[in-house]
């Protein structure tokens, strides 16, 4: 693909205040906030209120959430843990007592951890927020109500999915209507989400934690084998945090912390900052080459240390200093894939992106981390559970080792950049799992690097390094439209490449809002890959 090719679609411009998010109809329920005069904390609720009706295949109220928000007034970047802890009754010894080696990638079993979204939603809003929290809530109960047009992905995935729902939410859950995957172009309505919702909306966090909703999810977990309590879902809370960051190109990326992965990206920026990418060439074999060579040194220690700083030691501070990364750039031959044994990891997510009038930023990624998560949909609540406890492990040697009241490992990874000035540059993420470092790397060096607008680094053919399901070694993927003589390059140099479709949902759904410090312009993009819209005022 050439460098200067037109953009799928058009950069959305704006001086007001801009959402992008994976759909549509929830980056129109951002923008409605903001017109009327609610902040990006508050488009960033009602969005991912209304990403859980129509896209519940990746979020929901069942998930987790992490947040990175600009605060224009402090000048200051904030970040919020969402992510749920293990229940007080998920041991090691509950599952070796079942005779189970590895916890069960679906099912009860699967939902062990308390789902931490909501209350980084009230969280936020209580802090941040100016509309009432039960106006944000509205568009998603009008659109589980009323219905919507069904998404291709939506589809795609409930199909792919119906034999784990059937098996473990049975024929009445909303997303199989008489038992059958829904149709195309159909108008799905979810009902019962609707009522949760409308409880969610008079209740606030408390009717999700104490109330009916955390009483409708307890019974049916126990009811088939599952672990977590009522005591579980009553002490959960967010936690505010420091972000981590580095410098790259004279910008200040932030990450959030581990229990995130967002460190390796901060790492394989500092990597990369030595080389000049200009002179490389974005469409090069040696580009490619070279980043997934950084990708691989910051995934080891992704591998090595992240957990929950709670119950590990993690030397963050070490991991992502300029220092430790100019040692680590040695291992780097520019004529030699470095052989490495990745884990399999798997993500179905949303990331979304926000700025309003007054400058205040906000970049969320929310998950139910398989697609449908646990495959667990509690009667009369309209939602599935995640499975993101179903990575921990049952080593008790393990880094990431099942504890109880611990955090799991977590691909989830917002991104934000500032300027020198300490205001916001570039408000970006994506979802992917294992690719959500490697997209955030290349859709920031295209704009940094290459001086690409948002929507054309978005747009640029992807890779992914890593091992997918069923597969025994760790291959680069790319899409068709990198050259083959690209292909034939990097196999000369020892990756084992293999071929997807030119445009694949597989390289994530990334999004990004690029603000002009003098201007004030917003330019915003939108993956072409996703059913997403940027939107501004």
């Amino acid at each position: 693909m050439a460098q200067n090719q037109y953009p799928s679609r058009p950069v959305v411009e704006s001086s007001s205040g801009m959402v992008v998010c994976p759909h549509y109809l929830a980056s129109e329920t951002g923008l409605e906030m903001l017109r009327r005069e609610g902040s990006a904390v508050d488009a960033a609720i009602a969005t991912n209120a209304v990403l859980g009706v129509v896209y519940p295949h990746m979020t929901g109220l069942g998930g987790d959430a992490f947040w990175l928000i600009y605060d224009a007034h402090a000048k200051q970047v904030l970040g919020l843990n969402g992510s749920g802890r293990a229940g007080q009754q998920v041991t090691r010894e509950a599952y070796e007592d079942k005779g189970l080696t590895a916890i069960p990638h679906r099912g009860p079993l699967a939902a062990n951890t308390v789902p931490g979204a909501v209350d980084s939603w009230w969280q936020t809003h209580q802090r941040f927020g100016r509309l009432p929290w039960k106006d944000l809530l509205q568009p998603a109960i009008d659109l589980a109500e009323q219905g919507f047009p069904i998404s291709h992905s939506q589809r795609h995935w409930t199909k792919e999915n119906a034999d784990p729902l059937m098996e473990y939410s049975g024929g009445n859950n909303p997303f199989l209507p008489n038992g059958e995957p829904p149709k195309a172009k159909e108008i799905f309505k979810n009902l019962t989400l609707a009522a949760t919702l409308r409880d969610l909306a008079a209740g606030g966090m408390d009717e999700f934690y104490r109330g009916r909703i955390a009483q409708g999810i307890v019974t049916y977990l126990q009811e088939q084998g599952g672990l977590l309590t009522d005591q579980d879902f009553a002490r959960h809370t967010s936690t505010w945090i420091e972000p981590i960051s580095t410098t790259y190109r004279g910008y200040r990326v932030y990450e959030m912390p581990p229990n995130c992965q967002g460190f390796t990206v901060l790492q394989m920026l500092n990597l990369l900052e030595a080389f000049d990418l200009r002179q490389i060439g974005r469409n090069t074999a040696d580009y490619y080459h070279l980043l997934v060579e950084a990708t691989k040194l910051s995934f080891a220690d992704r591998d090595r240390w992240l957990s929950d700083p709670e119950f590990v030691e993690i030397p963050i501070d070490e991991l992502i200093s300029k220092a430790y990364c100019d040692r680590r750039r040695a291992r780097i031959n520019m004529s030699l894939a470095q052989t490495y044994q990745a884990g399999i990891v798997r993500g179905d997510t949303t990331y979304s992106a926000f700025v309003d009038a007054e400058g205040n930023a906000v970049s969320l990624i929310q998950s139910l981390y398989f697609d449908f998560g646990s495959a667990v949909v509690p009667p009369m609540l309209g939602f599935p559970l995640q499975n993101r406890g179903s990575f921990f492990s049952l080593d008790p040697g393990h880094i990431n080792t099942l504890e109880p009241g611990k955090r799991t490992f977590h691909t989830l990874m917002p991104g934000l950049v500032l300027n020198q000035d300490d205001s916001p540059y570039l408000v970006f993420g994506t979802m992917g799992g294992e690719g959500q470092p490697q997209t955030q790397m290349a859709i920031l060096t295209g704009v940094v690097d290459f001086g690409l607008d948002p929507q054309t680094a978005i747009d640029l053919p992807r890779w992914l390094w890593g091992r997918n399901w069923g597969e025994d070694t760790t291959v680069l993927t790319l899409e068709g439209r990198i050259p083959a003589y690209i292909c034939d390059e990097l196999r000369q140099r020892g990756h084992e490449v293999q071929s997807a479709p030119d445009w694949t949902e597989k390289m994530g759904h990334a999004h990004m809002i690029q603000i002009d410090s003098k201007s004030g312009r917003l330019r915003g993009g939108s993956d072409p890959r996703s059913d997403g819209a940027a939107l501004g005022l």
